[in-house]
């Protein structure tokens, strides 16, 4: 019998061409604006109500088996559908166009920030960014929070993180998987505490959207056996791992490369509840511990992301292109800066198509499992107060111009140099805060306005 081609092994499975998914998930794509609680709505109009692929339920259902998964949940549940849909190829092309107009549009601004970050337009450009990145962290943690801290026990946990992480200097994967092992054992002994509401927003009154192609069965390839568990492990493992171990062995470990690898591999297997939980040990890690950007840097790297198609976690691209162009080594800085932005790129988002492809089956199998579902409760929680410290050390970083380390066991923090406030940095960002809180404006045009604002302010002389 003949080997089919692409196309025709695609087009009879759901009556879908290959044209017209590779059409749709690049418009999803395209409006990815917004963080997950954006990409994730705007998923939902497309699949659901417009195009009907999937049905609310089933959506509902791949989402939350995207929360157990560490990375950002928006490409991955991209990545699910496409390849619940599809196969493989259907989960590459939507998880992978999720993130191509992201790559592009941080490795432009890379270039700029790299050659001109200090040039006066562009200082003052990232000037009005920060302030209102300040005040879109503080409206995700408020968001996130109401969701997820429903009860005393929960609202407990994040405290408990918070402090642990910002005063304690307790390193953010203890966390993470210290509430995870939490919340396991108490559901398991019967402990109710950590039993979360259901759904992202999903709304009860409203009936499910009948399928018009996936129905409610589970596809033949879905369905999980331990030959596909190898041989999906055995490729994906080898397109995630045999470049890091290759440029360990032919670089050493002490090259900007290996270390851009190695950090961003340990990044992908921890990055549990997303860019703005994660951002806060990136930051640390690659300001004070690798040296490779300034405190501030790091805001304007997450500036690049919010104003930018695809997950937030795209930052990180940025992380590794400003780490490879200080320290080229003999390549030319710009190239190094390309090949370190993609490397990152590469070790943070391979590993996501290894966690829906290998374990999308088995979690299926894990539907209804309360202690399962009490441990990803409980990580929520505490991401919660991981996004406070994100949000408090963005503030320090933002309206002061000094800090102060205390250093006296057990404290470890930074502490904010009062006579340092920049009273118009602070204004600014009070004043996005209002435009998003109080007249409900949305993350473009605030960030626009303080764009505006800012280089207004910067070339008046009024920010330095």
């Amino acid at each position: 019998m003949a080997e089919l081609s692409i196309t025709e092994r695609w087009k009879p499975q759901h009556g879908v061409s290959l044209h017209e998914a590779f059409q749709t998930w690049l418009r999803v794509a395209a409006l990815s604006f917004g963080g997950p609680a954006g990409q994730i709505a705007v998923m939902h109009r497309i699949l659901v109500e417009e195009k009907r692929w999937v049905s609310e339920q089933r959506f509902l259902h791949a989402l939350n088996y995207c929360m157990l998964l560490p990375g950002p949940e928006a490409q991955q549940l991209a990545t699910y559908i496409g390849w619940l849909m599809h196969r493989t190829l259907g989960g590459i092309i939507a998880g992978g166009l999720f993130i191509v107009p992201g790559i592009i549009a941080i490795m432009a601004l890379s270039y700029v920030y790299a050659a001109w970050g200090n040039v006066p337009i562009i200082v003052a450009l990232f000037f009005g960014l920060k302030a209102a990145v300040l005040a879109i962290v503080v409206e995700a943690l408020v968001r996130i929070g109401k969701r997820a801290l429903n009860n005393k026990v929960m609202i407990a946990l994040a405290a408990i993180a918070f402090v642990g992480i910002f005063f304690l200097g307790v390193p953010f994967p203890i966390i993470v998987f210290g509430a995870g092992i939490i919340g396991f054992v108490a559901a398991s002994m019967g402990f109710t505490g950590f039993e979360a509401k259901s759904g992202h927003g999903s709304s009860k009154e409203k009936p499910a959207v009948v399928d018009d192609m996936l129905g409610e069965g589970i596809p033949e390839h879905a369905r999980p056996t331990l030959a596909r568990a190898l041989g999906v492990s055995a490729i994906w493992l080898t397109l995630w791992l045999v470049p890091v171990i290759a440029l360990l062995a032919t670089l050493g470990s002490a090259n900007v490369f290996s270390q851009i690898a190695v950090f961003f591999s340990k990044m992908a297997v921890v990055t549990f509840g997303g860019a703005y939980a994660v951002l806060a040990y990136v930051a640390q890690q690659a300001v004070e511990n690798y040296g490779w950007l300034k405190p501030g840097e790091m805001l304007d790297g997450l500036g690049m992301a919010e104003t930018t198609p695809g997950p937030l976690i795209m930052v990180l691209q940025f992380v590794g292109f400003m780490a490879a162009f200080r320290e080229p080594g003999p390549l030319a800085p710009m190239l190094a800066g390309t090949l370190g932005g993609l490397l990152a790129t590469w070790v943070t988002f391979t590993p996501c198509f290894l966690w829906i492809f290998l374990g999308a089956p088995f979690v299926e199998k894990l539907r209804g499992n309360k202690p399962l579902n009490a441990a990803l409760s409980a990580i929520t929680a505490a991401v919660v107060g991981v996004i406070l410290n994100l949000a408090i050390w963005f503030a320090i970083h933002t309206v002061f111009r000094e800090t102060v380390p205390v250093r006296m066991f057990p404290l470890s923090f930074d502490a904010p140099r009062l006579a340092s406030v920049n009273w118009f940095a602070l204004g600014l960002s009070i004043a996005a805060a209002v435009a998003i809180f109080r007249f409900k404006v949305g993350m473009i045009p605030t960030l626009a306005a303080c764009c505006i604002a800012g280089m207004l302010l910067y070339l008046l002389g009024a920010t330095s």
